[in-house]
């Protein structure tokens, strides 16, 4: 996993399917995102894996490399498309969340240091627009609706939304087992 900061993996989801489940969880409160320097305007996320026990919606919304104990949120109950999408993932789930970055906002650079070693990081782009410009390293990464990357975070990145739309990604953390290293190494062939 060294050798690329990216990694499309072979994985395509049905966007029409995730971009319903999204649409339908229009009364669900997005949570802002609770690292305020890291971004300008609105960043923020929907929790559907969290620690057992935890109910308060930043305590859900937190993502805390190397814990691996999580359990489904009442959000991912209303989400059976998303369930079987995350079924594919043969690796442990930790935080798995909706992510959402309204048009006209930016995550400044920035490293999550703590990713990468046990635990890697899994995008899944559900709504983008071709204003959103993601960069690993000052090199942009273009992904597509329904496509799957590994990108390595804990390398410098940023994301802009200069579009008309918001960008929401599923976003995976996933410890890194025998099947995920598998899977990351023939992708990178």
């Amino acid at each position: 996993m060294r050798n690329s900061d990216r990694v499309q993996l072979p994985f395509y989801f049905d966007i029409l399917k995730l971009q319903s489940e999204v649409k339908n969880l229009i009364n669900v409160e997005w949570i802002g995102h609770f690292v305020r320097q890291n971004y300008e305007g609105s960043w923020s996320v929907i929790p559907l894996t969290a620690q057992p026990g935890v109910t308060h919606p930043i305590q859900m919304a937190a993502a805390i490399p190397g814990d691996y104990d999580f359990v489904a949120t009442p959000f991912l109950e209303l989400c059976p498309y998303i369930k079987s999408v995350l079924a594919c993932f043969e690796a442990e789930k930790c935080s798995v969340r909706l992510m959402k970055l309204t048009s006209g906002s930016e995550i400044k650079e920035h490293r999550d240091y703590d990713l990468d070693e046990g635990e890697v990081r899994v995008h899944i782009p559900i709504f983008t627009n071709e204003k959103v410009s993601f960069f690993v390293n000052n090199t942009k990464v273009k992904m597509q609706e329904g496509e799957c990357w590994y990108l390595r975070l804990s390398d410098p990145h940023r994301v802009i939304n200069e579009g008309e739309s918001d960008r929401i990604h599923l976003v995976l953390d996933l410890k890194v087992n025998e099947w995920l290293s598998e899977i990351l190494t023939k992708s990178l062939a």
